[in-house]
């Protein structure tokens, strides 16, 4: 993933004429060990534009994934096989980014306003 990257970097800065870095931070490998985490994290990509409500052309293979006669890059069997349909699919995924949205809300309440989970305790010596 290095290699790739820094390939680009180098033939993204020669065509636009500039230098520096094209990425933030480092490039972070997670392994993925269960089935689980893999149909979540297929669900998380395939739906992350609407989690951070951009607009406009998607950038995912979603269509890819719910349209039969659309072929891609993605091995979608390898997800798909795990559900009767497509559309049990995409229901899955849905309940999923209904769940993401809703820990980034809660995630963004608890750092805003710490105190209700601090308890408050009456101790008398």
């Amino acid at each position: 993933m290095h290699k790739l990257c820094m390939g680009y970097s180098k033939y993204f800065n020669a065509k636009y004429h500039r230098s520096g870095a094209l990425f933030q931070g480092k490039f972070k490998a997670i392994h993925i060990d269960t089935d689980e985490y893999l149909l979540y994290l297929s669900a998380y990509v395939n739906l992350n534009d609407k989690a951070h409500k951009h607009h406009g052309n998607s950038r995912s293979s979603w269509k890819e994934y719910m349209d039969i006669n659309v072929n891609g890059l993605c091995k979608k069997d390898i997800v798909l096989d795990h559900f009767k349909s497509r559309i049990e699919y995409a229901k899955f995924a849905k309940d999923a980014l209904k769940s993401i949205v809703e820990r980034k809300l809660l995630l963004k309440n608890l750092e805003s306003d710490p105190s209700p989970l601090t308890p408050s305790v009456n101790i008398r010596l």
